[in-house]
């Protein structure tokens, strides 16, 4: 039997990928879907005119981009016109509450320089972003800068949208009163389920320097009588007492003691029959399948060093090493899942 021929188009394709990555990255920097969004479609000379490009590249972005499938072409030529697909007009318009452009928005601006230091992490350990020269903490040297925390805190909001709202589809909430999310950033998983579950009083925990944006996102979805907003360090203070606790994107952020010491936090701060829920891209067992969250750990690397995410057989180990009793994954959308533990 004749084995296939071999074939490059995987290997050229995935080598060359940082290409296809920057052109989206650079249409999202500037704006060109929301652009779209607002006015409609429009032909490249009017694109080029409203986001700034030059005559010699507008033909081979706007292009580049129809051929990714990230815009659509009607026509030929100068009379062409390009307009948003479904999903870049969903996705990628800034105007919409379903925007999750500002994920995309920081690995423009951070993520893609620092993911250049890839080589040097893998053979040191160490990170390679803001903190690779200072050795401060990852989130110290963040919150020196407002507007950098500010990105940060809308790009995991827009990461987690998607998963949060499948959480709050796919769990029943109904039998709890009380709900904390530790590292709740803006607030967002509190919004949604307080919006999908009337009865619900939540509250979204997180460090002193997050509470006036967690405040005014809070604020402005009209929930600030059913969600509160409290500041500490999860590290080292209690949890507030709550029927569930919740974590999304918390527990990836340090090492396997860190991880540990925030599930016996979260098992000590929930009543016999509670309930701990973490959001994550957790790893398929087999450590074969899920391509984003094996990425995400070397992403993990290049932030934190010694931080990395995880497979469901790990969560459920260490949640039972903690005293709970039972643990399930749950699918949510895409490459993300809920663990789920009980007391």
């Amino acid at each position: 039997m004749t084995a296939p021929p071999v074939d490059p188009s995987h290997i050229l394709e995935t080598g060359s990928a940082f290409w296809a990555s920057k052109a989206l990255l650079s249409a999202v920097e500037l704006h060109l879907f929301t652009h779209l969004g607002a006015a409609g479609p429009m032909t490249g000379d009017a694109i080029a005119d409203r986001v700034g490009l030059h005559p010699r590249a507008t033909d081979d972005f706007l292009d580049a981009l129809v051929a990714l499938r990230f815009l659509e072409r009607d026509g030929e030529g100068t009379e062409a016109r390009y307009g948003n697909t479904p999903d870049t007009a969903a996705f990628l318009d800034q105007r919409l509450p379903s925007y999750v452009g500002g994920l995309l928005e920081m690995c423009n601006s951070r993520l893609y320089g620092f993911w250049g230091g890839l080589t040097e992490a893998l053979r040191t350990g160490r990170p390679q972003n803001e903190t690779r020269d200072n050795g401060e903490p990852f989130f110290a040297t963040l919150a020196r800068d407002p507007a950098r925390l500010e990105e940060f805190m809308h790009a995991m909001e827009g990461s987690q949208r998607g998963n949060f709202e499948a959480l709050a589809s796919t769990v029943d909430f109904t039998p709890y009163s009380t709900i904390c999310d530790a590292g709740g950033g803006t607030g967002l998983l509190s919004i949604v389920l307080a919006s999908r579950y009337p009865h619900l009083r939540c509250t979204t925990f997180d460090l002193p320097v997050v509470e006036p944006i967690a405040r005014k996102t809070v604020a402005d979805a009209g929930l600030a009588d059913r969600v509160a907003v409290v500041s500490g360090d999860f590290t080292a203070d209690p949890l507030p007492r709550a029927d569930v606790i919740t974590m999304g994107n918390v527990l990836h952020d340090g090492n396997t003691e860190h991880k540990r010491r925030l599930i016996r936090t979260a098992h000590d701060a929930l009543p016999d029959g509670g309930t701990f829920i973490v959001v994550e891209n957790i790893i398929d067992d087999a450590r074969r399948e899920n391509a984003f969250g094996l990425l995400m750990s070397l992403n993990m690397l290049i932030e934190f060093g010694d931080a990395a995410d995880y497979t469901g057989r790990d969560f459920a180990g260490w949640c039972r090493e903690a005293g709970f009793r039972e643990v399930d994954i749950v699918p949510l959308a895409g490459p993300a899942s809920a663990g789920i533990a009980r007391k």
